[in-house]
């Protein structure tokens, strides 16, 4: 059933439809080809958001360095543990360290950090969203225990990334720093945004392509958001649909990959993360941030982070997967070789 919606010309005129039965159709088969790996589980992440400094100046991103309006933050290192050990006590066993590429956190401070959380729950997976880092680096951070690295292409086009980020960013380097990761040994993680400004569907083609090539083991997949204090707050966001025909087309194309149900996607729909669970996705990362900081972590305009966002409502999220047919998981969910 994979190979009818796979050739090009099929995966164009899919997206350019607005033929709702045929969206149902492409994410019953998706789901199917998940469930024969891994049934109707749903893994749980215990997402740390520990910085919203960046030295980065991507167009779109609410975190990136010239945006005066938000509130700066950094965790400390006792908060970071501490948010795992509240984590392990709720029953997590994988956490994801997430945030801008501060400078404040150096390759010396993300070792330390990695060694400590993996000491203190050997039984957990960690996994880093930190950005582009030299090989040599991201050596150090596996050798300390990371397990799993997520690094969001964003988009495979060279030209389109560029209309995205500034002159001093590259598409090439983002893409080599994926291939680093993958070499390394890490279980790695692509993505990208689906409706961000100037984006056509075969930028979106290309993305299958490059996501083909990487064969990474977790892709996220999330509508592009506006941020009202960068140059695209004005930008139409991606739309629900558009974006659960990316997340099927990409279980079709990656079988065993880990797919999350993404913050964005519940963000601009209220039964978007179950949606996206219908369309093959199987992950779902609640926040585990301090309270006074979720807010501030803006990468984009009324993101969740309280409510069943919150990894303490543990049990609200349970019972949404299970009322959408799904099992709630909270192992380690490593991806199946």
């Amino acid at each position: 059933m994979e190979e009818k919606w796979m050739s090009d010309a099929r995966i164009l005129a899919l997206l350019r439809s607005e033929d709702d039965t045929e969206l149902q159709a492409l994410m019953t088969d998706a789901r199917a080809v998940c469930d024969r790996t891994y049934g109707r589980r749903v893994f749980f992440r215990g997402l740390i958001e520990f910085t919203n400094h960046c030295k980065n100046n991507c167009y779109y991103c609410g975190i990136r360095r010239q945006n005066a309006n938000i509130r700066r933050y950094r965790l400390t290192d006792e908060e970071i543990f501490s948010c795992c050990r509240t984590g392990y006590a709720l029953g997590y066993r994988t956490f994801v360290l997430q945030g801008g590429e501060d400078p404040a956190f150096t390759a010396d401070r993300i070792c330390s950090l990695v060694s400590g959380i993996k000491k203190n729950h050997p039984d957990c997976a960690l996994t880093l969203s930190i950005g582009e880092w030299p090989r040599a680096d991201y050596v150090r951070f596996f050798e300390a225990g990371a397990d799993r690295y997520l690094l969001r292409h964003e988009t495979a086009d060279p030209r389109h990334y560029a209309r995205l980020h500034p002159p001093e960013m590259s598409g090439d380097n983002r893409k080599r720093c994926l291939w680093d990761l993958k070499d390394i040994g890490f279980q790695t993680g692509a993505g990208l945004m689906v409706g961000s400004p100037f984006q056509t569907e075969e930028e979106l083609l290309a993305d299958l392509h490059f996501l083909k090539e990487l064969q990474p083991q977790m892709v996220g997949i999330g509508p592009f958001i506006p941020q009202a204090d960068t140059p695209f707050g004005s930008y139409s966001g991606g739309s629900r649909t558009q974006t659960l025909k990316m997340v099927a087309l990409c279980r079709l194309l990656l079988p065993k990959a880990l797919l999350p149900a993404t913050t964005a996607l519940g963000t601009i729909a209220s039964d978007g993360r179950e949606q996206a669970l219908r369309a093959g996705a199987n992950v779902v990362m609640p926040n585990l941030s301090p309270t006074a900081v979720r807010s501030s972590y803006a990468i984009y305009d009324n993101k969740l982070s309280t409510g069943d966002e919150a990894a303490e409502s543990r049990i609200q999220m349970e019972n949404r997967i299970l009322a959408a047919g799904f099992e709630p998981d909270l192992s380690r969910g490593d991806f199946s070789r």
